[in-house]
């Protein structure tokens, strides 16, 4: 008869394998547009952000702050309903200068990740 901890170790094994990495980490931007740091010749109209994994639709949020500390976004955040990695907003006229993107969104393992970032439109 084979030893007890000859077939508890394979079965954790597979336990161990069977859970979803993914479930376990925090959201990550990665990819946004306008990226980081870019310098667009027009104005965008929407700023799109999308992460590694989806993230949960209650408490995003999604800022675009102009360099007077003035809110420029009009305030309508959503999430794409077919991919949960991406949310987006629509943005007023923007004229040249140099917009800060603040954002907020919940992790699918609860974790809450915020950040922010630059972008420029050039005269």
């Amino acid at each position: 008869m084979p030893k007890l901890t000859t077939l508890i170790k394979p079965l954790l094994l597979f336990a161990a394998l069977s859970f979803p990495l993914t479930a376990l980490a925090h959201a990550i931007l990665v990819k946004s547009q306008p990226a980081k740091d870019e310098e667009v010749a027009e104005a965008p109209k929407q700023i799109d952000l999308w992460f590694n994994d989806p993230v949960r639709s209650e408490y995003k949020a999604l800022a675009v702050i102009d360099s007077e500390g003035k809110r420029v976004d009009k305030r309508d955040v959503e999430q794409d309903l077919l991919d949960g990695s991406h949310i987006h907003a629509s943005v007023e006229d923007l004229p040249p200068g140099t917009y800060t993107i603040r954002y907020r969104v919940v992790s699918e393992d609860t974790h809450i990740v915020t950040g922010k970032f630059q972008f420029t439109v050039k005269p």
